[in-house]
């Protein structure tokens, strides 16, 4: 079987105004696609004026301030329906990676039901960092993109621009594929093992949680959050 990270697949990612993936906004957002043999073969990127103030804080880590997304930005509505249409037309014949898929997908959702766009429904996606803690679980250490890609020997420049971040992603995702054959499955059976092992991680870590906080809860729902 020829596996995924051999074939055309593309990956997403997004800059926002905030962590929470419920009420954040989206400031930019890059889909990479590339062959089989990771050339890249279209880039596209959207600047969105996400129609709120952006906190400097998110400002100082993507780049973007409030002031040139509202000048040179088009508008949010318009930019969440060309994002998901054109991330449809991308699931009808490859898979999409997304690093924690659970928050880039949540954000996206929940701007398409702000602005009266049908949401997506994403399928099938790939996500270095749920499997990542999947085959390597006691791994000490953070598993953010910028560590991973070091830890996987993957470039990363102009790290939190989302084209970069995209393509990171990519390098990843393959990187993970070539040392763990058993990630070399269907992709939409790999998005059904995610579904899963996102659960059981959740799940995981909110009982480390609730040691000290036994109202602590970890949402598991992957790749989009109810």
């Amino acid at each position: 079987m020829t596996s995924w990270h051999t074939l055309p697949r593309a990956a997403f990612d997004l800059e926002t105004t905030g962590r929470d993936p419920l009420d954040a906004r989206i400031v930019t957002a890059s889909i990479v696609v590339v062959n089989g043999r990771s050339e890249i073969l279209h880039t596209k990127e959207w600047l969105v004026n996400p129609g709120v103030p952006i906190p400097v804080e998110a400002s100082e880590i993507h780049g973007i301030y409030t002031a040139q997304a509202q000048a040179e930005g088009i508008d949010a509505a318009t930019a969440v329906a060309e994002i998901s249409a054109y991330l449809a037309d991308l699931f009808q014949t490859m898979p999409v990676m997304a690093f924690n898929a659970a928050y880039d997908f949540t954000v996206l959702d929940r701007e398409a039901k702000r602005h009266g766009v049908a949401p997506l429904a994403p399928a099938p996606v790939i996500d270095p960092y749920i499997m990542d803690k999947q085959v390597d679980k006691y791994r000490r250490g953070k598993r953010n993109l910028s560590v991973m890609s070091e830890f996987y020997g993957v470039p990363l420049l102009n790290a939190h621009t989302s084209a970069a971040d995209a393509a990171a992603t990519i390098g990843i995702a393959d990187a993970l594929a070539t040392k763990y054959p058993k990630l070399q499955v269907d992709p939409l059976e790999l998005h059904g093992a995610q579904v899963s092992w996102a659960a059981e991680q959740a799940a995981g870590l909110q009982e480390f949680f609730r040691r000290k906080d036994s109202a602590a809860v970890v949402n598991g729902e992957w790749p989009v959050r109810g």
